[in-house]
């Protein structure tokens, strides 16, 4: 199925078969499987910010500009959790399931509509999608409903340059390893 927006342009919205892998790989914890199948070479976790909406597009502006290099040109999935009090984008677009039985919309876009679909407000502490990751499935960015940090799988540079990156606070993680950043709780 395809949506389109009011600038004409036409999205593909993603099915189970985009996402499955993400649904077989991970279960319900407190390690990064929780949120990232155990496919990658290197995890971590990025906390977020509270409730400031410069450091929301610092952080936001920050991650894309990493994730966009690893690989270039390629098109993401973007994933909007159904959540009640977040917009999901296209409201009209079918949904996939993950986790814990949430619903996802699914759409196959990029970097740019990442940044410019969901625009924070008052009542929307969210501007990126819960859920990225490239065609190639080469890596994953996953924020659950429920956390305060960001979790990521990837390659090894990806995530040396995320650690590195000055405008995130980011942590490795072990697969066995509690995800949760120090001085958060997990809920």
């Amino acid at each position: 199925m395809d949506v389109t927006t009011s600038d004409g342009g036409s999205w593909r919205i993603g099915t189970g078969a985009e996402s499955a892998w993400i649904a077989d790989g991970t279960s319900v914890g407190l390690t990064i499987i929780s949120a990232i199948p155990p496919v990658f070479e290197r995890y971590a976790t990025i906390v977020v910010p509270e409730d400031d909406d410069v450091a929301w597009e610092v952080l936001d502006r920050a991650l894309v500009s990493v994730l966009r290099v690893e690989p270039a040109k390629q098109r993401w999935w973007l994933g909007y959790l159904d959540s009640g009090a977040d917009d999901i984008v296209f409201p009209e677009a079918s949904r996939v399931t993950l986790y814990a039985n949430w619903h996802y919309v699914l759409v196959e876009a990029g970097p740019e509509q990442a940044l410019s679909w969901r625009k924070l407000t008052w009542r929307q502490r969210r501007s990126l999608p819960d859920l990225i990751f490239p065609t190639d499935r080469s890596w994953l960015v996953s924020r659950l409903f429920d956390d305060d940090w960001i979790c990521v799988g990837g390659p090894a540079g990806l995530v040396h340059k995320l650690l590195r990156h000055p405008d995130l606070k980011t942590r490795r993680v072990e697969l066995g390893q509690d995800a949760t950043p120090p001085g958060h709780i997990a809920i």
